[in-house]
């Protein structure tokens, strides 16, 4: 295998990772990482390594919440709160599902480019920063304090939240959380089913797109998606561990302003030619 290619694999997966869990849009920076590193006459095989890696992001979050999952399936059929949280998360994993299916195909013509994703980049920090305005300002409108006081209403709510992430560079976990924070939850609660709600989300995209690109699957390919698939893992799994703690003494203005600035640097070197930003 070559070297390089194996190095581009690695960065790729900590991208991923790093990525995945914090409202910055993993898409977004994988899109604009593999217009940098450069894969010329791979760019098919790129889009099933991209799917295949979050596999790896799936996985961290399972161990983290190993212990809770595992209450799940030992009470799906006999313990009403095991029940209830599981109806909740397939509630709000139905909405982007089922536009995924839908308009997925065309969403990636158009808009799974680096400019379109750093305009998205922008809009999405401007949410952020009115959410948490708001936040600030009315402390009191956070009523759901616990995973398990969340309501199906509350979770098809969240679920139409999260169906904006359909969109390259919005982030799942970004629409996701600040929908949440918006319809009653707090920072904690929101990010915990922000983390539970991507098993089944990313499960889902995972294997529906690797059913539709299974022509570009190859046993060759199975060194490279390794390296990609373990770098996300342990980076993802990381970011968990990090973003929990986090925000038990910060909210998220800090990735809105991160996101501002990125975006606004891939706008400006786009324009000026500065970086030929690939499509």
């Amino acid at each position: 295998m070559d070297i390089i290619l194996a190095l581009k694999a690695l960065v790729m997966g900590l991208v991923e990772g790093f990525t995945e869990f914090l409202p910055i849009s993993s898409t977004g920076h994988l899109i604009l990482a593999e217009s940098l590193l450069g894969f010329k006459g791979m760019e098919e095989k790129m889009k099933v390594f991209e799917i295949v890696i979050q596999a790896g992001a799936i996985f961290a979050v399972c161990w983290e919440y190993r212990v809770r999952i595992a209450a799940i399936l030992a009470g799906i059929f006999s313990d009403r709160k095991q029940q209830r949280f599981a109806v909740n998360v397939l509630i709000a994993f139905l909405p982007a599902a089922v536009l995924g299916v839908l308009f997925n195909s065309k969403i990636k013509a158009v808009l799974f480019a680096p400019v379109p994703v750093a305009l998205a980049f922008i809009v999405g920090a401007l949410v952020i920063l009115a959410v948490e305005r708001r936040a600030k300002r009315h402390p009191a409108l956070a009523r759901i304090h616990s995973v398990d006081d969340i309501t199906p209403m509350d979770a098809l709510k969240i679920g139409c939240a999260q169906a904006f992430a359909l969109i390259p560079g919005t982030s799942r976990s970004g629409a996701t959380i600040m929908g949440s924070m918006l319809f009653g939850l707090s920072r904690k609660v929101a990010t915990e089913f922000s983390f539970f709600l991507a098993i089944p989300t990313l499960f889902g995209a995972t294997v529906y797109s690797l059913y539709k690109e299974r022509a570009l699957l190859s046993a060759a390919d199975l060194p490279l998606f390794g390296i990609g698939t373990a770098a996300a893992f342990v980076s993802a799994f990381l970011c968990v561990r990090w973003l929990l703690r986090y925000i038990s003494s910060h909210d998220f203005t800090a990735f809105a302003w991160y996101r501002i600035a990125f975006g606004l640097m891939v706008l400006a070197t786009a324009y000026s030619g500065l970086i030929v930003w690939a499509d």
